[in-house]
């Protein structure tokens, strides 16, 4: 997993703040004076993650754990230690506690941990940075959250057992209530909440037995967040507003990599509303009362820029340099097995391919905002905070304090797609940058306008991949592939810990021979040094490797005169998983019966596994000149035990939304070195009424714990379109954005 060393990465960065956690001192007691009493976390000067469950637990009558609390009005509240961006977690995480405790649905609340590790730890990531991301929000919460909610269900039995003087194993919870049958006697979780606060934590608890789940693996449990969200009363960071609150926009360098040489600053100055004007490191900062003063201060600006290092180079010329390294033989091996290069040689039948992947913003709907707050010792930041450790490490760096003197007030966003959580936390560092350089007089809120979303980088790689794939008479498979795609993680902290052997994981993760069974290949990468800033986007590598991937399966598929689902199960006798997923999405489409194609019309498939979860999707298209239309898309997923179904199928149909939008549209370019796309009218994105008309998903029964649903659903779609569109014309689609036009000229 690319996140598996972040934690050394932040603690290089500067937190500092890692501890392993094991469960006994999870359960360790911590006691309150009065009458409410905080399970705690105790470890050696732990006293921050001591003090921090004290706080949540001095509500007289109240129960608290670090992840539950239990008010005397009934309600649960579980404390989520990830980001909700519209992903589901704030239902997903409430659901576990939910189920174990045997809470009604009705009583339950989310609310957002606090930054601080070890006590909220990813602990995919080993639990020593808080962070959301690599689709482990839900997977790594499971083990963690049934037992949270299973102790203080058997603390709150204990409570009852205690004060009806019977044994606790006659006592029964239901929908919230404790119950003694023999007595009639019964309770709410409210009125024995401080009691239950009092009892002693056991050392151990029985997790329920998955066939008696009514709340997991609920078809319609209501999100916790839709009706503040679909009535407008859900704070984003752009809601924030503090007193004496100013706010700012930043002009950055028109090229990546370039510097302020000088500033004029008396015309944006000048302008109505604006307040101050300050450099920071990443560019000049207009501070104003207004968005619009702000702008227009920025519009103002005089800014001589030194771009003696600066990325000049557009995408045109670096695809040609990408060319050239996937022809050469500067490579570094990723997997190899067998002879490829032989077994091509002599094959019975043989398929190539040169594929081009552009840069892709992730484009969230809300641009990215932040406040802040500085005081003399004290930092405090209200924002989607995707990564919090490192950006508490960031933002101290930033205005010369330590990490544990920033406190992040972490707010819902509205989509992140990997882009918040970046290794300079750059609008975390930008808001504090400018809050530093202000003097702390007034709180800043920095808002990112769309066009500095879409021209400011971040992007996902620009890639090339050459393929050579054969079927030799003997019926063995042999596939040789160069990647070539700039490194997410090389010059940064993460670098280190994570490129192995001189590969970027991120870079090839995915790649065809991860994902079949094949008895010669020989896949290598290159990744050039380019100064355009890249990010993990929405299933980072698996993007571009799943889409080559897919594609040169069913061409080689193709030539060998076979059906492309039957051909792919041949390839997965070691993949158990793979081959049910494909099966369920082959019997759901009616893969195996005739297909109502007609003129222009297609059926296409493709399967990939990615974080943990394994997806395969079918589409339907029809094809009229060069314009596509996706009319169905059917869609098969085994993530484990589906804690929400329904959040489990909206995750698939945005993935597949995400996956269309960068298949039939999605591209950043530049020339000279200049971003050419700034908003919406040129960076487009798949529009309602472009939607498939129909997306089946189909959830594979499993009772195995959960893993990713965030991203895995976004690549097998582009392949599997494509794929269908060849079947519909003879078209090969091997660059992204689709290109028809462009595809049947090269053709001829």
């Amino acid at each position: 997993m690319y996140f598996r060393h972040v934690e050394e990465a932040a603690a290089a960065a500067g937190s500092g703040t890692g501890r392993d956690l094991t469960r006994r001192q999870f359960l360790q007691l911590s006691t309150l004076a009065g009458t409410g009493l905080t399970l705690g976390i105790i470890l050696p000067g732990g006293e921050a993650a001591a003090q921090s469950a004290a706080a949540a637990g001095a509500v007289p009558g109240s129960f608290a754990m670090p992840f539950v609390h239990i008010a005397p009005d009934d309600t649960v509240t579980v404390i989520s230690k990830h980001l909700e961006a519209g992903q589901g977690v704030w239902t997903g995480l409430p659901a576990i506690v939910a189920e174990e405790l045997d809470a009604s649905w009705a009583q339950m609340r989310v609310e957002n941990a606090p930054a601080l590790v070890p006590m909220y730890g990813n602990l995919a990531m080993g639990g020593k940075v808080q962070l959301t991301g690599g689709s482990t929000a839900v997977a790594n919460s499971w083990n963690q959250l049934r037992q949270a909610g299973a102790t203080a269900r058997a603390m709150l039995v204990a409570a009852a057992a205690e004060h009806w003087k019977v044994p606790a194993g006659e006592v029964t919870v239901s929908e919230g209530v404790l119950s003694h049958a023999a007595s009639g006697r019964s309770a709410r979780f409210g009125e024995l909440a401080g009691s239950a606060a009092r009892q002693a934590v056991p050392a151990q608890v029985t997790l329920k037995d998955p066939a008696k789940f009514r709340i997991i693996g609920n078809e319609h449990l209501p999100r916790l967040d839709s009706r503040a969200k679909s009535s407008g009363r859900q704070q984003f960071a752009i809601d924030v507003m503090l007193p004496g609150m100013m706010t700012a926009v930043v002009l950055r360098p028109p090229r990546f990599g370039g510097k302020v040489a000088s500033i004029d600053a008396s015309k944006a100055r000048a302008v109505a509303g604006v307040v101050d004007v300050v450099q920071i490191p990443r560019g000049v900062a207009v501070v104003a009362r207004g968005l619009w003063a702000a702008r227009k201060g920025r519009e103002a600006l005089s800014v001589t820029w030194d771009e003696s290092g600066a990325e000049k180079r557009g995408t045109a010329g670096l695809l040609q340099e990408y060319r050239d390294l996937a022809h050469s033989q500067d490579a570094i091996k990723v997997a190899s097995a067998g002879d490829a290069d032989a077994a091509i040689a002599r094959a019975a039948h043989h398929v190539e391919g040169e594929f081009e992947f552009p840069y892709l913003a992730h484009a969230p709907m809300e641009p990215l905002t932040a406040v802040c707050r500085l005081g003399k010792d004290q930092c405090e930041i209200w924002a989607g905070s995707q990564f919090q450790t490192l950006d508490q490490a960031m933002a101290a760096a930033a205005v010369g304090l330590k990490p544990e003197q920033v406190t992040i007030h972490t707010l819902a966003a509205g989509g992140t797609f990997g882009r918040r959580a970046n290794p300079e936390s750059d609008y975390i560092s930008e808001v504090a940058s400018i809050a530093k350089a202000t003097g702390g007089k007034f709180p800043v809120r920095l808002i990112w306008t769309r066009e500095d979303d879409i021209t400011g980088g971040r992007y996902r790689p620009l890639n090339f991949h050459r393929i050579s794939a054969a079927i030799g008479s003997d019926g063995k498979v042999a596939i040789r592939q160069r990647i070539v795609g700039q490194s997410i993680v090389a010059g940064t902290p993460f670098g280190p810990m994570m490129i192995k052997d001189g590969v970027d994981p991120t870079a090839v993760e995915g790649n065809v021979a991860e994902e079949y069974d094949l008895d010669h290949v020989d896949v290598r990468w290159n990744g050039p040094t380019v100064g355009v800033p890249v990010l993990w986007w929405r299933s980072v590598g698996h993007t571009h490797t799943a889409y080559s991937k897919e594609v040169m399966i069913d061409e080689l598929a193709q030539a060998a005169g076979e059906d492309p689902v039957a051909f792919r199960l041949k390839l997965l006798g070691k993949h158990p998983r793979h081959t049910a997923v494909l099966k369920l999405a082959a019997e759901k489409s009616g893969w195996n019966q005739p297909f109502a194609g007609g003129k222009g019309r297609g059926r296409g498939v493709a399967v990939h596994e990615s974080f943990g979860s394994v997806v395969a999707q079918v589409a339907e298209v029809t094809v009229k000149d060069d314009h596509i239309t996706v009319d169905r898309v059917v869609c098969a997923v085994d993530c484990g035990i589906a804690v929400t179904p329904d959040v489990v199928r909206a995750q698939m149909q945005g993935a597949i939304a995400y996956g269309l939008s960068a298949a039939l549209y999605g591209r950043i370019t530049l020339t000279d070195g200049h971003v050419d796309q700034t908003n919406f009218h040129q960076y487009q994105v798949l529009r309602i009424n472009e939607m498939p008309r129909v997306i089946e998903v189909h959830i594979l029964p499993s009772t195995g714990a959960p893993s990713g649903v965030g991203e895995p659903g976004t690549p097998p779609i582009a392949p599997a379109v494509a794929n269908a569109v060849r079947m519909a014309t003879g078209v090969r689609l091997h660059s992204l954005p689709f290109d028809l036009a462009a595809a049947r000229a090269a053709k001829s």
